[in-house]
């Protein structure tokens, strides 16, 4: 939390987002493709079905394989595309 001069102002930083997906292409130098599976529930006919997303990821070391369980967070863009950076593997 940041405090300004004024003490009755306070400025709260925002939380990222973390997400975590399946490792479904490493062929990039220092990026992985991470799908993300969420299950949704149709509003009026309440049946549920899976959206997937599929999202960009900097992986650093290049440790990350395909078919590997892991958790990204969103960060500042890396890259055109990248906006996600790996966290760990779970």
């Amino acid at each position: 939390m940041y405090v300004s001069e004024r003490q009755d102002i306070y400025m709260t930083t925002a939380t990222k987002q973390q997400l975590t997906g399946t490792v479904i292409s490493n062929k990039m130098d220092k990026t992985v493709v991470v799908k993300v599976d969420l299950v949704k529930r149709h509003p009026k006919y309440h049946k549920s079905y899976t959206k997937s997303y599929r999202y960009k990821a900097h992986d650093e070391e290049n440790t990350c394989e395909i078919g590997d369980k892991v958790i990204i967070e969103s960060s500042r863009p890396i890259s055109k595309d990248k906006r996600f950076v790996v966290l760990k593997k779970v």
